[in-house]
């Protein structure tokens, strides 16, 4: 007869086999956690990346193409940054800060830039050139592809232009002529003018509001103010002067052609040759008296015409006439004028204005004039007297014996 079991009494006899293997199972799979946990890095470093915004771009030969590269990586991580690919003939800078970079260093953000200047050289021919710039952060290496492609017709042009490029005055002012320097191109240009005058003039070329600046940058497709400033020496003779004005860009030179009309000055005075401005003479008598116009302009003085204005009826001539017919500068002309007083006029001084004039210039001098008694009236006086001595003496002799 076959026993049966009981089901409450062998349960809890038998022994509990999920139990057992249990626990030798979760301490395994621990121990493999703990166990790789241990050997496993605490980070995995991340490799750079590099990128700019425009990767490809167009240019003349030349010119001068800048990219701003961007760099991601780790936070506060050296990354080393050069150039591969560079055409022979062009020169590839990386900046940074003011300097040339060799490495860069991220920020806590894990971020950081690098400029690269490119100068295309003018012999380079129309075509596609493509570099790499190579940023390496331990053993971790990325590239940034650049594509440019070489034109002849992508340089545009930079102009230097005057609106008023032709002024005209008198010797001695100072001409200011405002230009402006237009850069057409698709690159930033650093810049310096430099302006030539005739000898003795005094001239200069300044940036607008940079008085003391040797240069400055006219961004692509933006201007700049030129100012030249051309003094014109006081002796300077009539006629058109040229000034010569020079933007230097890079390698290249932009030149413009101003002008200044010079139309010279006038200056006259009327004197006497030895500086004297007195004379004396008899009343009804000729008195001779020579005066001299003087041209200290830089223009001849044409048409000079001498007139007076003297007392009441009397006379004056000018010999061989009272218009000169032309003056060169900085020369003189003498003219003769008789004056003569009319016969009442009375022992005395009398004040004779003389004047020069012509288109441009006029000039004046007071003569003074002293009329003396005539020795007529002397002759006529002693006669008189004369001839009451020797009615006296008639007098005297018919009638003095009585």
């Amino acid at each position: 007869m076959a026993i049966l079991p009981i089901p409450g009494r062998n349960r809890r006899a038998l022994p509990n086999v999920a139990n057992r293997t249990r626990g030798p199972a979760l301490a395994a799979i621990g121990l493999l956690m703990t166990t790789m946990l241990a050997f496993a890095p605490t980070a995995i470093a991340a490799g750079p990346s590099l990128t700019t915004p425009y990767p490809s771009v167009s240019v003349a030969p030349g010119s001068k193409v800048s990219f701003d590269i961007a760099i991601t990586g780790d936070a506060n991580q050296q990354v080393a940054v050069s150039l591969s690919g560079v055409p022979s003939g062009w020169t590839g800078t990386l900046r940074g800060g003011g300097y040339l970079v060799n490495g860069v260093q991220t920020d806590s953000t894990g971020k950081a830039t690098v400029r690269l200047d490119l100068q295309v050289p003018s012999t380079a021919t129309d075509g596609v050139s493509k570099l790499n710039v190579i940023g390496v952060a331990g053993a971790v290496r990325a590239e940034l592809p650049l594509t440019i492609q070489v034109s002849s017709k992508a340089g545009g042009d930079v102009t230097l232009t005057s609106d008023f490029p032709s002024l005209r005055g008198v010797s001695g002012t100072t001409f200011t002529f405002n230009l402006t320097l237009l850069n057409g191109t698709a690159e930033d240009l650093t810049f310096a003018v430099t302006a030539v005058g005739p000898t003795n003039w005094e001239v200069n070329a300044t940036l607008t509001g940079q008085t003391q600046a040797a240069s400055a940058v006219v961004q692509a497709s933006g201007n700049a103010a030129v100012s030249v400033s051309a003094k014109a020496p006081t002796d300077a003779a009539p006629g058109s002067y040229p000034i010569n004005v020079r933007a230097t860009v890079g390698d290249r030179t932009i030149d413009a052609q101003l002008a200044v009309e010079v139309t010279g000055t006038t200056a006259m005075t009327l004197t006497t040759p030895n500086q004297l401005l007195s004379n004396s003479g008899s009343a009804g008598a000729s008195i001779t008296q020579q005066l001299v116009v003087n041209n200290g302009g830089t223009q001849p003085l044409t048409q000079v015409t001498i007139s007076e204005t003297a007392p009441t009826d009397w006379k004056v001539t000018y010999s061989p006439s009272n218009t000169i017919a032309s003056i060169a500068a900085g020369q003189s002309a003498t003219i003769t004028a008789t004056v003569v007083p009319s016969n009442d006029a009375i022992a005395g001084d009398y004040v004779v204005t003389f004047r020069a004039t012509s288109t441009d210039a006029s000039g004046s001098v007071d003569i003074r004039m002293t009329i003396e008694t005539s020795p007529l009236f002397g002759f006529v006086g002693l006669a008189l007297i004369v001839v009451v001595l020797f009615g006296l003496w008639w007098v005297f002799q018919r009638y003095g014996r009585r």
